[in-house]
């Protein structure tokens, strides 16, 4: 059974379909898309594999019958069938395995060529039947001479896999599989991603040269759209259609889109003799394309190495994906606790200023906020606090615990230690286990100026700046942190405020630090709170917090600051 190589047959399916599988005599065959799910099969397909076609059609038919000698799953890589839909020529063999509906194997010779799908398509056609007892051993196809040896391969998808999924943060990843993938297979990487609203972006442009990684910032911009029919490259694997072999000829005729433009650009730039382009698909949808090449060294890439960047792009995809959800979510919870923080009242005679900042890392989300409120008889509620933990409860239970102590603050005109004592009974009685830290205070006007009167539930202390830079932590008033189920008697403390000074309240996210004690971070606060005494209030806070917050800080902080104008 001969076919020319590189000819594709017509065996259009739609109108008409002169598709002819029903006339193979003993030979089971079926046919395979451009993505390589399966579109028809013929009588004795079903026969031999003892499967109806309606459970075979539309499943990737590698994932559905390719099987090891011992019925163990194949990564995609070793899928010789697929040769037909990278290289358009025709392979066949007596070595591989199917298996069937009954959970059995079966040895198959079989014979894999291109055709035509329809108008516009190209998919590729199975022949096989029972393959008859040959010798162990047989030679792989010449076709599959990838650049790296089995046990290599498998070495680097094994550590692929477990390095992607090791992040959750989408330009970490993005790093890793760059560092994976230079210079062992090639000297170029580039990523094209597709964001939620489906434009694209040149997102990662590396060249590696004499052991120095080099980013092509010039090169990395957003990309035209894509269109359904181009049949260029990189719009095929952008549709998700199939991973591709291609050289500076396959773009060297006129451009049909944007992208086929951009690619053209890109080759002639980088000098990229060999490159392959395969879909980086996630779960439900196709993200981006990676595109690897080669300008430095003489050997082209094969179809066996496309093989081995498709199965990367595979597990790049799902690592994106995942990175892409998480983020998500965790836009969620901080737009949620940033809409919880309340717009500060204007209040005669006093000056306010705050800012919250989300942890660093995209994986914590906190629990931490600020509040003012005014009061009956012109006080003004003053409460910073951090919920413990980091992640959506936290952030769930500083919306409980900030909304309970606002309430008992409005019905209650008691001191700041009772508004607290009962909030730490009602924090006890949550469903959810809860514990929190939070300092309320209460400003009050007296005799022309102002007095702070506050209570604290094992919160760091609030910062006290005069107008000489004179600085004093507020120490007094302390207690138990919420939650413990602990009863204690919760005592006050209060200060006069004199003219010009300033009260810092904040969250521990601002003076911790893994690398230092915390009474260098406090030492740290008071010193740079007392050098911006002088400075007006807009912008106190953010320029306190750039200088005060230690960069190896993994955790959120929020920022209030009480200032008596005088």
């Amino acid at each position: 059974m001969s076919v020319p190589h590189g000819q594709a047959h017509d065996l259009t399916l739609g109108g008409g379909r002169p598709l002819r599988l029903r006339d193979l005599q003993d030979a089971g065959a079926y046919v395979v898309d451009d993505r390589g799910r399966i579109i028809e099969v013929n009588p004795n397909a079903e026969r031999l594999l003892l499967r109806r076609a309606g459970d075979l059609l539309d499943h990737d038919a590698h994932d559905a019958l390719h099987r090891g000698r011992r019925g163990e799953a194949l990564p995609h890589s070793r899928c010789v069938m697929r040769h037909a839909l990278i290289s358009g020529g025709t392979a066949s063999g007596d070595q591989e395995w199917m298996e069937r509906g009954d959970g059995t194997l079966i040895r198959v010779s079989w014979l894999v060529t291109p055709c035509r799908v329809d108008e516009s398509a190209t998919g590729a056609l199975v022949i096989f039947h029972p393959a008859p007892d040959t010798e162990d051993g047989a030679a792989e196809p010449p076709w599959q001479n990838p650049s790296l040896s089995e046990l290599e391969r498998l070495a680097l998808l094994a550590e692929t896999t477990a390095t992607l999924t090791s992040s959750l943060d989408v330009d970490a990843t993005l790093r890793h599989l760059v560092r994976l993938v230079v210079p062992l297979l090639a000297d170029w990487v580039v990523v094209d991603l597709l964001d939620e609203e489906g434009t694209i972006s040149r997102a990662v442009v590396v060249h590696y040269e004499d052991g120095t990684l080099t980013h092509r910032d010039d090169l990395q911009r957003q990309l035209p759209p894509v269109t359904e029919d181009s049949p260029m490259p990189l719009s095929r694997a952008l549709r998700g259609v199939t991973a591709t072999l291609i050289s500076p000829q396959s773009y060297q005729m006129p451009p049909d889109t944007g992208i086929a433009v951009a690619q053209q650009d890109l080759l002639a730039q980088t000098g990229i003799k060999s490159a392959c382009i395969a879909p980086i698909r996630g779960i439900r949808e196709v993200i981006g394309a990676l595109t690897l090449g080669r300008s430095e060294r003489a050997q082209p890439y094969t179809a066996g190495d496309l093989l081995l960047v498709e199965d990367i792009a595979r597990r790049a995809g799902l690592a994106l994906d995942n990175a892409r959800l998480y983020e998500r979510q965790r836009r969620v919870a901080e737009t949620m606790q940033r809409h919880l923080l309340p717009r500060l009242p204007v209040v005669s005679g006093l000056e306010m200023s705050a800012c919250y900042v989300p942890a660093p890392d995209a994986s914590q989300v906190g629990g931490d906020w600020y509040d003012a409120f005014t009061q009956a008889g012109g006080a003004l509620g003053l409460v910073i606090g951090d919920v413990v933990g980091h992640d959506l409860d936290a952030a769930a239970g500083m919306a409980q615990v900030c909304n309970m102590l606002r309430a008992y603050a409005g019905e209650m005109d008691s001191l700041p230690s009772a508004v607290v004592g009962r909030l730490d009974q009602a924090v006890s009685r949550l469903a959810e286990a809860t514990m929190a830290t939070v300092v309320f205070a209460r400003a009050e006007p007296v005799d022309g100026g102002w007095r702070l009167r506050w209570t604290n539930a094992g919160h760091p202390p609030p910062l006290l700046v005069e107008r000489d830079g004179a600085t004093r932590f507020l120490e007094e008033g302390g207690g138990l942190l919420l939650g413990t189920g602990i009863c204690v008697p919760r005592e006050d403390a209060v200060v006069d405020l004199p003219p010009h000074s300033s009260v810092v309240f904040y969250t521990d996210g601002l003076i911790e630090s893994p690398s230092h004690s915390l009474d260098d971070g406090l030492e740290r606060l008071r010193r740079e709170a007392s050098a911006l005494g002088g400075h007006k209030l807009d912008g106190f806070c953010d320029r306190l917090l750039r200088r005060v917050r230690p960069d190896d800080n993994d955790d959120d902080v929020a920022l209030l600051t009480l200032r008596v104008p005088g």
